[in-house]
């Protein structure tokens, strides 16, 4: 059975409410892509871990090598990582040019332009996407998202629309 390495950086996919302080935060934990896998009956074995835990505007270049480390390392060549959707491209950028992901991994990056916790819908079919792709693409950085799986360069979000779309 296939086995897919899932990294969690945060993002707008795991924000919560906060009632006392009355805004969102990311919060350092997995429970949000946790509760999205509950119902997946996957036909190859998940592995979910955490790192960074923030939203992509907060990520800075050691948070990307932190990343890329992540995913050179992991023992799976298929990876999947929910990530912020401001700053994907260019955390699929940096994962494309790193030694030991290069042409050796397949890394789908997802996230979600609404919180889980809000609406899991969307979350949720972004994750399946990315999952399922990564199981049968080729070794490249792709970014899977609102029913499109591509490669990171012929994907982008388009802020007016609310979602990302295919670059000609």
């Amino acid at each position: 059975m296939e086995r897919v390495r899932i990294i969690n950086t945060g993002g707008t996919f795991n924000k919560r409410y906060d009632p006392v302080a009355g805004r969102l935060f990311v919060p350092a934990d997995d429970r949000a892509v946790e509760a999205a896998l509950a119902s997946l009956r996957a036909n190859r074995t998940l592995f979910l871990g955490g790192a960074i835990y923030k939203d992509s505007l907060e990520m800075d270049d050691a948070d990307r090598d932190l990343l890329c480390e992540m995913a050179a390392e992991t023992k799976e060549d298929a990876i999947v990582i929910v990530h912020g959707t401001d700053t994907m491209k260019k955390s699929a950028e940096a994962l494309a040019g790193w030694p030991g992901v290069a042409g050796k991994k397949r890394v789908v990056l997802t996230g979600a332009m609404v919180p889980f916790s809000i609406d899991p819908t969307e979350a949720t079919a972004n994750l399946v996407s990315a999952v399922t792709a990564a199981g049968f693409l080729d070794p490249g950085v792709y970014i899977a998202m609102h029913g499109l799986v591509l490669p990171w360069r012929k994907i982008r979000k388009n802020r007016e629309a609310g979602r990302f779309e295919r670059v000609e």
